[in-house]
Formats: structure tokens, C-alpha cells, sequence
């Protein structure tokens, strides 16, 4: 679910991550990456939140 909320949302994806300091860092620079380059840099704000999901699952299974 939070793969595809990455799709679409990527700051709030990365804020359910349990990291939200970068969230909250995250999401002006991704409203002004929209605006400015009509959503060409979208790609790379989806790939950032999709490896902190990995990463956060890894994580969390070398825990247990």
C-alpha cells in the first residue's frame, strides 16, 4: 500500500516511513519541483520514497 501511496504522494509516503523530519523537508522542495519543471522530476522523488520503504523493511525484518 505505501508502494503505491509512493506513487502518488511521495512526502507523505516517506512520512509514514517513520522518518518524518525528511517528510516534512521533502515536500516543499517536491511542490516547487512540480510547479517548475511540470512534473519531470517527479520520477525521482517516487524512487527516493520507494527506497526508504525498502529500506525500512529491511530494517525492520533484521530486527526480528
Amino acid at each position: 500500500m505505501n508502494y503505491f501511496l509512493a506513487l502518488l504522494l511521495p512526502p507523505l509516503s516517506i512520512l509514514l516511513t517513520g522518518r518524518p523530519f525528511l517528510g516534512i523537508l521533502v515536500f516543499p522542495i517536491w511542490v516547487m519541483a512540480l510547479i517548475f519543471s511540470g512534473g519531470l522530476t517527479h520520477p525521482m522523488f517516487i524512487l527516493l520514497a520507494w527506497l526508504l520503504i525498502f529500506q525500512s523493511r529491511e530494517r525492520s525484518d533484521t530486527r526480528d
